[in-house]
């Protein structure tokens, strides 16, 4: 039976002691923002030259020395990460007034500055359009040309990569790559530069909580997830926050370790891991959903779809999907200590029902392991 491990610490991700070199296949994470006020108090305490430049309103110089300190994370992460592993970072930029002066500050650039210096090679980022419902599209002088801004909507996944292609040397690696494969419409959706996908709606109950939390949507750390890594994999978040990415590293057969500087943010985990772990079942499930759609709206205007994946029979575009087979989480163990393992089952054997015309769900008609 498939199992997988989970843990979240407190600790300061600038020193990751607890962490070996080269043990981690995917690092993903997204930081407090630099410049962005809620996060002032947070960068205050790693540095009082930090809050001195915050006090005085020299936001170039808070700028960079937030940065500075961001850029012990960045080194860490590198020591950490395996040859051929990725990171990915959410980042937004930031817009201020300080002093009398309204100005940008490009956390996204300095980033990829920091990590290129650190020994990350870049790679093509993702755009991440964040969808508002905001009336008013305009800042500084409204309607008047020469004063106006333009407005934020979107924001970055910093795509890096540790010392080239990662390399898959023997058989069972091999087979668990192509066991993690993509559906062809998945990749080819997921590899656009340009994401829409909504923000993620905090449902945290505890107000000082979650007014610290600045979660990325599950649908961001699915993708990501599935994209840069295999099933078995250890993926890290080192500002884990409320453990987005842990709870979706779970639904896809990955290990995980969350990290966070803010025990209070991490207490909240596990409150609704039952109702969570039912939900990414449910989207595990969408997915094989969603593929058979495609293959009716395909085959209605004549397409062909030439290969067939050996676990659940049904069509598949490409050679590449004929081994993927998605996991269901069975149960999970609270190990204590903010420890969870998760066993997995691998629901084979689908079948379209056909009891009711209008009906889209699918029988299960036999579990493997």
């Amino acid at each position: 039976m498939e199992k997988t491990l989970h843990s979240l610490s407190f600790g300061d991700s600038r020193k990751i002691s607890s962490i070996k070199n080269n043990s981690i296949d995917l690092i993903l994470t997204s930081p407090p923002y630099p410049m962005i006020q809620m996060w002032d108090e947070l960068f205050s305490g790693y540095s009082p030259a930090i809050k001195k430049a915050l006090d005085t309103s020299d936001g170039p110089q808070a700028f960079d020395l937030i940065h500075d300190e961001l850029d012990n994370v960045w080194r860490e992460s590198f020591r950490v990460l395996k040859n051929g592993g990725f990171a990915c970072i959410n980042i937004g930029d930031a817009t201020r007034t300080i002093g009398d002066t309204f100005r940008l500050f490009p956390n996204h650039s300095r980033i990829l500055e920091s990590c290129s210096r650190a020994g990350f090679e870049v790679l093509p980022m993702i755009l991440w359009k964040k969808s508002t419902n905001a009336p008013n599209k305009f800042m500084g002088s409204g309607m008047l040309p020469a004063g106006a801004y333009v407005t934020l909507e979107h924001e970055y996944i910093l795509i890096l990569r540790k010392n080239g292609k990662r390399t898959f040397s023997n058989e069972s690696e091999k087979k668990r790559r192509r066991e993690s494969a993509l559906f062809w419409e998945e990749r080819n959706t997921w590899f656009s530069d340009i994401w829409e996908i909504g923000g993620a709606r905090q449902q945290i109950e505890k107000a000082d909580i979650r007014k610290r939390s600045a979660a990325f949507p599950f649908h961001l750390a699915y993708r990501l997830i599935a994209m840069y890594s295999v099933r078995g994999d250890i993926v890290l978040d080192p500002f884990c926050g409320t453990g987005t990415t842990v709870y979706t590293a779970m639904g896809l057969c990955r290990n995980s370790i969350g990290i966070d500087i803010d025990d209070t943010i991490l207490s909240v985990f596990g409150e609704d891991l039952d109702l969570f772990l039912g939900r990414i079942n449910g989207y595990t499930e969408k997915r094989i959903l969603d593929h058979w759609e495609f293959v009716e709206s395909r085959e209605a205007v004549g397409g062909t779809l030439r290969h067939t994946n050996i676990h659940y029979g049904f069509p598949v575009m490409t050679s590449q999907e004929k081994e993927l087979i998605l996991y269901f989480i069975e149960d999970y163990t609270d190990l204590g200590g903010n420890r969870f393992q998760c066993t997995y089952s691998r629901k084979t054997g689908f079948k379209r029902s056909k009891q009711e015309p209008e009906q889209t769900g699918w029988l299960f008609p036999g579990t493997g392991t």
